[in-house]
């Protein structure tokens, strides 16, 4: 261990004198002035000893006087420090070169500023000095001067040439091996050093300082013993500063001798370089910790090392992984081993750490990078490496672990090796799960598909087969879905899976959709009948038994099923109700149909099926010969429900009941209010045509004439091409010929674009171009039906138009066509996909009262998903905070966290672990965040926002190492989140800041 000493180095000086108090002989005559300036000279009155020698030297005739005189008095302007002083002494000696003290004074001159500290001015004066020349006795003083003067001026290998002359040297040979032997010491030639400290006899200096130098020495020679005992001794006789690097060396010392109880507490009296330890100094006390056994100490230490690269570093970081795990702390195991997994110093704990690495990611997740990456990197490091059938394993798990069913697929796919076929048939189950949840039934059934073609696991096989038939219904491809499920039915590991239970049900649909409502009936017998179906699909099979009854117009039975279905309290008990009215018209029993149809009002004031209630209402009274009551139907029916489909049926066979009774003018007035208020209805067409006959029985054709000329939905004339066109488009698509049909329809619009068909061959257009992909020109024509008003293509439209703009994010265009579904849609599906899509739309537009309104909506909507109530609960948290309402958000992330699945449960998790952290509740923090790291670390942005929660948590729990390096990662892997980068800089920054305050290593402006 390399260290350099701080402590200054005292100065041991003989006394000598700096001139001769004895002149020579020419001096004793009676030159008066000369003598008394030499006497002021020599007591030191170099003032007035200066002014008396200028004198003498200016008026003296005698060479030798004037001389002298000019010696002494440049040596008095030496020591008053005057300025030029140096001037004057090289005038002397330039002017008088044959005086005896030329080179007394080079000598003189350089021993004064010797004396006084300025050896740079004394260097350049002993340069002067002649040595040949030079009395003998003068010459140890000039060795050791110049020598010292050199060693001060930090030049050891100039002054190590003067030193080592005196060595000999009686009065200074002590200090001059002290010297010889610090040089060695400070240039780490420690055995020098000894030898020369060794040879130091002078008892003064031995007390002083030379047993702390060779405690030092010895500690750096490896003679641990020698040093503990020598620096114990120094010990008492040291300062505060001597004694702290004292029980520095006696703790390293006992460390080396791997005695790390006695080391503890001598490493721990140690105070720092000027107040501050170093890494080293951390992971020494630490490992010491360590040994013994005591994890908890060892972490304190070890996790103060931070920012560190070198061998201790990665020793360090191993050693606190290997701690964290002792203590189950393996998510900060995970960090440290990755650490040293990082550095290449020792390439065994460099491996090493990479295993231990690889098998925490698979076990507690990996928020930095995927953990099959992790994997597969090791794999790829270490390619023959013992534990690679282990790792490949890990890899496999580790993508469905993290619900990667893609990446798994794709794994075994291209390394058939890494598992078995059961595995694949597994794993490709389970990405047609949840691309099914998605939404996703195209690609659901081609996972499926490729399930079953790996099947090795009957239960595995019979699922896959099961869930491919749901998806091929949800494709509208039923006969392809009973198929499936008519060969599930027959699979003997089919009967003990879960979804056995719902296979009537799924039957008696696929029959029901296929029209086969014989069939139909069998099986939804089976569902009402069930025991291990619940209460809601069996009010559910009441109602499709009733639907299939209903069809096949066996009208007593369907009653029955209706009425049971509702008797239950379900969302659909006003369908049941309404149901069971019209099938007692069907049996003849109009009066009673008139009653349930205005006890239905009265019992469902909320119900969307109210507008078709009043129209059987008006239709049946009228059919009953109670025109009145019919015609007042009709009427508030178009009061309520301006927007019903049915409201310009209504108006339509008001119109009707008027002309059969020979009202004309008031079946005027009707059939033209439904051509003002529904133009471009089938409706209105048809009500034009009627008034043609009122007007041509009143003989009014030029006044139907110039009326029906000013509506630009009807052609007057034409008709018969009208029809012929149309028809000639449908045949094309009843044939499947569905390019000749687009041709046809559009043909078609271009000449009759307000034709007698026009609604319906905008829809089926529209139906055909959304079919092939085509939904740029799907959208127009969607919106031309959309727009048209209420017909019986409306709805559907609607819902369509709706989902492009959502697809297309654009919810400016998508939120009109939105509202408007909203308040028109019979099929409450559609009603809950408008309030779903407002909710988002006027997320988008920051608009956030309207989105907490819109979800609220939603989630009492009946028959609701899970998907969709974290949808709504996702916008209602989001709306929360971004309006500062944070009691509101963490209430409904709370309850997205139990529902969500993939990216919205990541956002709920982070959450909570924001929450968390708030709180002040660190551990339970890091707890969410390890969540979050190790289900849903394939949302890289959450993984990367509760990683700089996590180094906030473990900072407040004293943890600087894992603060640390969570946020330096979080630089370096998520360069591509602006604002999480910045974040986890500002953190870093300020922890670097408060940790350099104590530790030497840590540099705070290095980010």
């Amino acid at each position: 261990m390399n260290r350099k000493n701080l402590l200054c180095i005292p100065i041991f000086l003989g006394s000598f004198f700096i001139l001769s108090a004895q002149e020579t002989e020419i001096y004793t005559h009676s030159n008066k002035d000369y003598q008394d300036a030499l006497a002021l000279y020599n007591s030191e009155q170099y003032q007035a000893a200066q002014a008396i020698f200028e004198k003498v030297k200016s008026e003296t005739n005698d060479y030798e006087t004037e001389a002298n005189s000019a010696y002494y008095a440049a040596n008095a302007a030496i020591r008053l420090n005057q300025r030029g002083a140096d001037k004057m002494m090289e005038d002397f000696v330039e002017r008088y070169p044959t005086s005896t003290k030329r080179n007394s004074a080079f000598l003189d001159v350089a021993d004064y500023y010797f004396e006084t500290g300025k050896y740079p001015y004394a260097l350049k004066w002993y340069k002067k000095v002649d040595e040949s020349s030079m009395a003998y006795g003068d010459r140890d003083r000039f060795n050791f001067n110049n020598g010292y003067a050199l060693y001060a001026s930090k030049k050891p290998k100039e002054a190590e040439r003067y030193l080592s002359k005196v060595t000999t040297s009686q009065k200074y040979g002590s200090q001059a091996k002290y010297y010889l032997g610090y040089i060695a010491y400070e240039q780490d030639d420690y055995t020098e050093a000894s030898a020369r400290f060794d040879q130091i006899t002078d008892p003064e200096l031995l007390n002083e300082k030379l047993s702390y130098y060779q405690a030092d020495l010895n500690f750096k020679l490896g003679k641990f013993d020698e040093a503990i005992d020598m620096a114990k001794k120094q010990l008492p006789k040291s300062n505060r500063e001597e004694v702290s690097e004292l029980n520095k060396i006696i703790g390293e010392s006992f460390f080396n001798l791997k005695q790390y109880g006695e080391a503890i507490p001598y490493l721990e009296k140690y105070r720092g370089k000027r107040g501050k330890w170093s890494n080293t100094d951390y992971y020494l006390l630490g490992y010491s910790h360590y040994q013994l056994g005591d994890y908890p100490s060892a972490i304190q230490q070890f996790n103060k090392i931070i920012g560190g690269d070198n061998a201790v570093a990665q020793n360090a970081y191993y050693h606190l992984a290997e701690c964290y795990l002792k203590l189950d702390k393996k998510s900060e195991a995970l960090n440290a081993f990755r650490n040293a997994s990082q550095m290449e110093y020792s390439a065994d704990i460099q491996k090493d750490a990479w295993l231990n690495y690889a098998r925490l990611s698979y076990e507690v997740g990996n928020a930095y990078e995927p953990v099959p990456q992790v994997l597969a990197a090791y794999l790829e490091k270490y390619p023959k490496d013992e534990h690679q059938l282990e790792i490949q394993e890990l890899l496999v798990d580790s993508y469905i672990t993290s619900r990667n069913f893609e990446g798994a697929m794709k794994l075994l796919e291209e390394n058939k090796n890494y598992a078995s076929k059961e595995t694949y048939q597994k794993v490709a189950y389970y990405r047609g799960v949840e691309l099914f949840i998605d939404g996703d039934y195209e690609g659901a059934l081609e996972r499926f598909s490729k399930s079953l073609k790996s099947a090795d696991n009957a239960n595995f096989e019979a699922r896959a087969l099961y869930w491919k038939a749901e998806s091929a219904y949800r494709l509208n491809r039923f006969e392809e879905a009973l198929v499936d499920l008519v060969k599930f039915q027959g699979m003997p590991a089919a009967r003990s899976l879960e979804e056995y239970d719902q296979l009537d049900y799924n039957l008696g649909y696929c029959y029901f959709k296929l029209k086969d409502y014989n069939n139909a009936v069998s099986y939804f017998k089976n569902v009402v009948n069930s025991s291990k179906l619940d209460e809601a699909r069996k009010t559910d099979g009441y109602l499709r038994l009733g639907d299939s009854y209903f069809v096949t117009s066996s009208y007593q039975l369907a009653m029955k099923a209706y009425d049971n279905a509702s008797k239950v309290n379900g969302p659909e008990r006003d369908y049941a109700a309404f149901q069971k009215t019209l099938c007692s018209g069907f049996l003849g029993n109009n009066s009673s149909k008139i009653e349930g149809l205005n006890d239905f009002l009265t019992y469902f004031p909320k119900s969307s099926l109210r507008d078709d209630a009043l129209f059987e209402l008006g239709n049946t009274y009228i059919a009953n010969n109670q025109e009145s009551s019919g015609l007042e139907a009709y009427d508030r029916l178009v009061d309520e429900f301006s927007k019903s489909k049915f409201a310009p049926r209504g108006l339509l066979r008001a119109g009707l009941v008027h002309y059969n009774a020979s009202r004309n003018q008031q079946a005027l007035d009707k059939l033209k209010e439904v051509v003002q208020k529904y133009p471009n209805t089938q409706e209105a067409k048809q009500a034009v045509a009627t008034a043609k006959l009122v007007y041509v029985d009143e003989g009014r054709v030029s006044e139907y004439a110039a009326w029906a000329r000013n509506l630009d939905f009807v052609e007057v004339t034409d008709a018969e091409l009208d029809n012929a066109s149309f028809e000639a488009a449908e045949r094309k698509q009843l044939e499947g010929k569905t390019d000749a049909a687009i041709r046809g329809y559009e043909d078609y619009l271009k000449e009759f674009p307000n034709g007698l068909h026009a609604i319906n061959v905008n829809f089926a257009l529209a139906q055909l171009y959304f079919a092939n992909g085509q939904k740029d020109q799907a959208l127009p024509r969607y919106k031309a039906v959309a727009d048209s008003g209420n017909g019986e293509y409306t709805e559907q439209a609607l819902t369509r138009v709706c989902e492009i703009y959502v697809e297309k994010q654009n919810y400016n265009a998508a939120i009109p066509y939105l509202k408007q579904l909203e308040s028109s849609a019979e099929i409450i599906e559609n009603k809950t996909f408008a309030q779903s899509n407002l909710m988002k739309g006027y997320y988008g537009q920051k608009d956030y009262g309207q989105t907490i309104a819109y979800a609220e909506k939603v989630l009492g909507a009946p028959k609701l998903d899970d998907r969709i109530k974290s949808d709504a609960q996702i916008m209602i948290a989001r709306s929360a905070i971004a309006t500062n309402n944070e009691s509101l958000a963490k209430t409904a992330y709370l309850v997205v966290k139990k529902i969500a699945t993939g990216e919205l449960a990541a956002e709920a998790w982070y959450y909570d672990a924001y929450f968390k952290n708030k709180e002040g509740n660190f551990e339970a923090s890091n707890e969410a965040v390890q969540k979050l790291a190790k289900d849903y670390a394939g949302y890289k942005e959450w993984a990367g926002k509760g990683l700089v929660i996590m180094a906030k948590n473990f900072y407040n729990l004293g943890d600087a190492f894992q603060a640390t390096y969570i946020l330096e990662s979080v630089i370096t892997n998520f360069a591509e989140f602006d604002e999480i980068v910045v974040d986890a800089k500002a953190e870093l920054a300020q922890i670097k800041a408060k940790e350099a305050e104590s530790n030497s290593s840590v540099d705070p402006n290095e980010n």
